[in-house]
């Protein structure tokens, strides 16, 4: 009977309503238990279902290609886990990005330690399109793969950002630890080279 009252409420203030609920349970409250993990499991399924495509496009936006499940597990594992820390003064879209590029990020340097590199080939899609315009549209996309991989990493990752996730410059700003008067100015800056890049 809770489930289906709960069925339409944001799975985010679930969540958090849950969290506290299990840490006053914790505490000495006794409840039902089973019930509130139940709830609790529906929530987090519910958050996943929602962000885990957008999560896996970040992604391979901002370099990896083996492993992205992985990472957007890993993602929402750290989330669910840090909970409490969520603050609701920006989406959880936007701490959900924040912590899968500090992943990211985290795992480039455990690479570099390694001292190992890792090629990155982008795929074909398949179309309906006959030969001409595969040969097009992939000669048109290399190019922009070529140009924006001669951006700066920062422009790169507000780049994206912007212009493949639809994020505001205040999302972007979050997401990157940056002002947003900065992230205006590495995206007219990407935007400023990539045409340039193009127009050669």
């Amino acid at each position: 009977m809770v489930c289906v009252a709960l069925a339409g409420c944001d799975p985010v203030a679930l969540l958090v309503v849950l969290g506290w609920i299990g840490r006053r349970d914790r505490v000495g409250a006794h409840g039902q238990g089973g019930l509130l993990s139940a709830v609790r499991v529906q929530a987090m399924d519910a958050v996943g279902e929602r962000h885990a495509g957008a999560l896996a496009r970040f992604a391979v936006r901002l370099g990896i290609a083996d492993d992205v499940d992985e990472l957007v597990q890993d993602t929402f594992i750290r989330a669910f886990s840090a909970l409490d820390s969520f603050r609701s003064d920006s989406s959880l879209r936007t701490w959900l990005f924040t912590i899968e590029r500090r992943l990211v990020i985290d795992r480039r340097r455990a690479v570099a330690r390694r001292g190992r590199e890792v090629d990155v080939e982008d795929g074909h899609a398949a179309t309906e399109y006959d030969a001409l315009d595969i040969l097009v549209a992939d000669e048109a996309a290399q190019r922009v793969a070529s140009a924006i991989s001669r951006l700066t990493r920062m422009q790169r990752e507000v780049f994206t950002l912007r212009v493949q996730e639809g994020r505001s410059y205040k999302e972007i700003a979050e997401i990157l630890d940056s002002s947003e008067g900065a992230a205006r100015v590495h995206y007219h800056n990407a935007m400023r080279a990539v045409k340039e890049l193009l127009d050669d």
